[in-house]
């Protein structure tokens, strides 16, 4: 069922109050009355309606051109739309009030499928103007992104492309002269096999980007975690295992709950690989959940024993293109992805660390409904 309408009727004579309290709240709107400019002021700032009724005459008091002025400069209330009301027999200066902002005007004695055909007119066209202003915020952000995504891509790709020219002249050069020292040519072979998988890592984060903002995952389905995360650490993390040394601490068992694995994996991932690099010199790495039953979610979690990080550093997480640590290489996207993907998944996700204490980074995923 759609959320009711609130109105606000402002107008000083009773009967008119009585009579438009009558037809609207019959019609299922919620209603709200005042019989001075004043009082008008007031309900408005608190009530916040969707729409006003507003009598233009309305003597021992401010009149409803100055109501309207005074509610069109204020922020709180300058977009409710404001229909003013008038007696046939009055001469009212239209033109003002379309100049101070109302949107229309109905004539008293009012008709009820006038007010009700105007007053649905009125707040369809405001919810129209309220979705293309979200739509305009949702493009803005969208666009910072993409500013976020050519500048990262100018300067992420550049590094290794510029590595694999670099060690590529030098292997010409090895074989045009015939100078072949063949374990700096399996070094560079080597180098230059890192520096094309950092590049097509960084196309592969993109490209996740792009699909979760834009799509639904496909099939959302109870989640088998512990192979999940099998498959993060002995498969896409194996090689950062490796060098890094950490030592992992992990639940025997965890909870099923709902989501779209291979999206889910992309976060474990990126917890994971961040707690492998930016942990101690031996990272010591703790996965672990509980369980949130008021919000019927279970919030996973991976704590590390790195230096923990400042409150600035903290509002910066999560943000399209943002590094924290630039002498590690990383192409900034991970957490922004983490993020849209929890989000997606009806989650959210956080960060809870102190300096010389380590952090511990979380994201919550609906519980499976064989838990409630």
């Amino acid at each position: 069922m759609a959320d009711q309408n609130t109105l606000l009727v402002i107008d000083d004579k009773l009967d008119n109050l009585n009579l438009l309290l009558k037809v609207l709240a019959a019609a299922d709107f919620k209603v709200l009355i005042a019989q001075d400019g004043e009082e008008g002021l007031k309900t408005a700032n608190y009530a916040s309606p969707d729409l006003i009724l507003l009598d233009v005459m309305m003597p021992g008091g401010i009149d409803g051109f100055t109501v309207c002025e005074r509610l069109k400069s204020q922020e709180k209330t300058q977009d409710i739309p404001i229909i003013f009301m008038t007696v046939v027999s009055e001469t009212v200066d239209k033109v003002k009030g379309f100049q101070l902002g109302a949107t229309d005007y109905i004539t008293k004695p009012i008709q009820h499928q006038e007010v009700l055909a105007r007053v649905n007119a009125h707040l369809k066209i405001r919810q129209q103007q309220i979705q293309i202003q979200e739509y305009a915020h949702e493009l803005e952000k969208r666009n910072a992104e993409i500013n976020g995504f050519a500048h990262t891509v100018a300067h992420d790709l550049k590094n290794p492309l510029s590595n694999i020219i670099n060690f590529s002249e030098v292997l010409i050069e090895m074989c045009a002269t015939q100078k072949i020292n063949f374990s700096e040519l399996i070094a560079l072979v080597q180098a230059t096999e890192r520096s094309a998988q950092n590049a097509s890592d960084i196309v592969d984060a993109l490209l996740l980007l792009a699909a979760v903002s834009r799509k639904e995952p496909a099939e959302i389905g109870p989640l088998n975690m512990s192979d999940i995360i099998v498959n993060v650490i002995e498969q896409r993390l194996s090689d950062v295992l490796s060098q890094y040394l950490a030592d992992i601490e992990q639940p025997m068992t965890w909870p099923i709950v709902h989501g779209y694995a291979p999206w889910v994996e992309e976060i474990w991932m990126n917890y994971i690989n961040n707690a492998f690099k930016y942990g101690g010199s031996v990272p010591q790495v703790r996965l672990g959940y509980d369980i949130q039953d008021r919000e019927n979610k279970v919030r996973f979690w991976v704590r590390d024993n790195g230096k923990g990080l400042t409150p600035e550093q903290q509002a910066q997480l999560f943000t399209p293109f943002t590094r924290l640590h630039a002498r590690i290489e990383g192409h900034g996207l991970g957490l922004s992805i983490v993020r849209q993907i929890a989000e997606k998944l009806g989650g959210y996700v956080g960060v809870e660390s102190e300096l010389d204490q380590g952090s511990l980074f979380y994201f919550t995923l609906p519980m499976n409904n064989v838990n409630n």
